[in-house]
């Protein structure tokens, strides 16, 4: 599904409901189901209250009415089950196919794109705001057409017996969905403001969290304590007035369906004494008269009812709002070469490409790059050149606004920065993370070969040793050379590589550059992005950037 900046929410929740229209319409019939099942046990009730009290039948005579209403009570409840189910089963099957389309946005934005958002506000979206729209499927969607199916058969049965009770309902009944939808537009407003509010509190404390050692070693925990409480206060507020609006909404839908079935019972019982000489008041039965009673609550229900699940419907709106912003982001466009396949041994190939960033325009190009097997390529240039870029262009990770990229048939790329991800999990469970079946003796050869044998050996787990958040427990050497390791169990044929070596000391350095070297020797192709002399002089081929163009081309040394 494509997303633009004009889809509207009751739009994008409207698509996604018309796929599941099978189970929405059993949802709606087995209520409407229910509901005439209900008018049912009310005329069964009227009758044998009739039977006793007018006509005086024994109870022995009316076992069958019993019998029958017992009936109707348990097929009521199966049908009021299968609208709950079917209801569910709606929206959990909406909702995989909501998450299922957020995550497939997010791989199509590429890793560059989708990393400038916070991981908190992601995981928000996935799961909280995902989750906001069970209620909206599973109750409010069906419940919208049993609020008009069930009181139009409730007033043709009042209408049958008597006309003015059924104008006094008529006339009460829009007073209920015209006071929702004014109250909707406001707790529209407040869901949206709360999903902003989580978002952003997920996301402070998650930075604290992860910030705590640096917050300890300047003695700023108290100042960090005190920001989180005042973020969480803020939503608690938001909260409350969410609450305090639907608390409200409810009392003033129940007090004016109250009176009006306060009017309804104060007609029937003056027409019953006789007070009432107008129009059909004087043919009123014991029978007709309550059920006449009886079915004027149930008038009602269904509106009030829609009514408790009126917030719902704003709070999907509110959650669907923000979902809508992540799915108009921009993805990468399809710019594979739709001819010839490329020539054998050649890995990728960028053609005249070009590369803009909102609000930096031109990053780089025009540029032309070939990237061959057993190749090891360096790109040198000042900071702000576009090294990165060109790496990300190369992976497919970013687009370019212009050119091709040729890349070969099922190329296996291993990517690796100056900040290596790293997992709360053993060392064994990081290195997985490249090769997942890879047995515990190939997981020490590959540290062997980034030259971690002996950290690992003399830790006291070996390679389960747990770590921290991002590694806690390495130093910055050591996190390059796992991540190294990682690219040495993988079968990537291209491997690319930014600033492999900064931030680290000489003898780390060397042992880095060491395995680097290794690596090319397994025939795989490398592009590093370096300043690094030893680096350089590991090249076959030199691509020097200047402001985002080729400034020179070289053979390596």
């Amino acid at each position: 599904m494509s997303h633009d900046s004009l889809v509207s929410p009751r739009r994008w929740l409207a698509a996604h409901a018309a796929r599941q229209r099978g189970w929405l319409g059993l949802a709606a019939l087995t209520g409407i189901a229910a509901g005439a099942l209900t008018v049912a046990q009310m005329a069964l009730l009227a009758w044998i209250v009739s039977r006793l009290l007018v006509d005086g039948a024994p109870l022995a005579s009316l076992t069958s009415a019993f019998l029958m209403l017992v009936a109707v009570l348990a097929t009521r409840a199966l049908c009021q089950w299968g609208q709950e189910l079917s209801g569910q089963l709606a929206s959990l099957r909406i909702r995989h196919a909501v998450r299922a389309e957020l995550l497939d946005h997010l791989a199509a934005m590429g890793p560059v794109r989708a990393g400038a958002r916070h991981s908190a506000g992601l995981a928000n979206q996935l799961v909280e705001q995902v989750e906001a729209l069970d209620g909206y499927f599973a109750r409010f969607l069906p419940q919208l057409r049993l609020c008009v199916a069930i009181p139009l058969l409730i007033l043709l049965v009042v209408l049958w017996l008597d006309w003015l009770a059924a104008l006094f309902l008529l006339l009460a009944a829009p007073l209920i969905p015209l006071f929702m939808a004014l109250v909707g537009m406001g707790a529209e407003r407040l869901n949206r403001d709360q999903f902003v509010a989580v978002s952003r509190l997920s996301g402070h404390f998650l930075d604290r969290v992860r910030g705590i050692a640096t917050l300890q070693l300047f003695g700023r925990t108290r100042e960090a304590a005190t920001e989180v409480h005042a973020a969480a206060d803020n939503y608690r507020r938001l909260s409350m007035r969410t609450l305090r609006v639907a608390f409200l909404s409810s009392a003033v839908l129940e007090f004016f369906a109250s009176v009006a079935i306060a009017v309804v019972a104060i007609y029937v019982g003056f027409g019953l004494l006789g007070y009432i000489e107008f129009g059909p008041a004087e043919e009123l039965t014991l029978f007709s008269g309550l059920l006449v009673l009886l079915l004027a609550p149930e008038f009602f229900q269904p509106l009030r009812t829609l009514a408790q699940h009126y917030h719902d419907r704003a709070a999907a709106l509110g959650a669907a709002d923000g979902m809508l912003a992540l799915l108009s982001e921009p993805v990468r466009p399809a710019h594979e070469s739709a001819g010839a396949p490329p020539v054998t041994g050649r890995y990728v190939a960028l053609e005249a490409v070009t590369l803009t960033h909102p609000g930096r325009g031109q990053v780089l190009g025009p540029l032309d790059v070939v990237v061959e097997k057993g190749d090891i390529l360096v790109v040198t240039g000042p900071s702000g050149a576009g090294k990165s870029a060109l790496l990300q262009l190369l992976a497919g990770f970013v687009a370019p606004a212009s050119g091709q990229r040729h890349a070969a048939a099922d190329l296996r790329i291993a990517w690796m920065d100056q900040r290596p991800l790293l997992i709360h999990g053993s060392l064994a469970e990081n290195l997985r993370l490249a090769a997942p079946q890879a047995s515990d003796a190939e997981l020490e050869r590959a540290l062997e070969h980034a030259g971690l044998a002996e950290l690992v050996a003399a830790l006291p787990q070996g390679i389960h040793t747990p770590l921290g958040e991002r590694g806690s427990g390495l130093s910055g050497g050591q996190a390059q050379r796992l991540a190294l390791a990682r690219v040495f169990l993988s079968d990537a044929e291209l491997v690319l590589l930014d600033e492999p070596t900064a931030s680290l000391d000489e003898e780390t350095e060397a042992r880095v550059i060491e395995s680097l070297r290794r690596l090319g020797k397994e025939g795989r192709a490398l592009v590093i992005a370096t300043h690094h002399p030893a680096l350089m002089a590991m090249a076959s081929r030199r691509l020097a950037l200047h402001e985002g163009r080729a400034q020179a081309v070289e053979a390596g040394g």
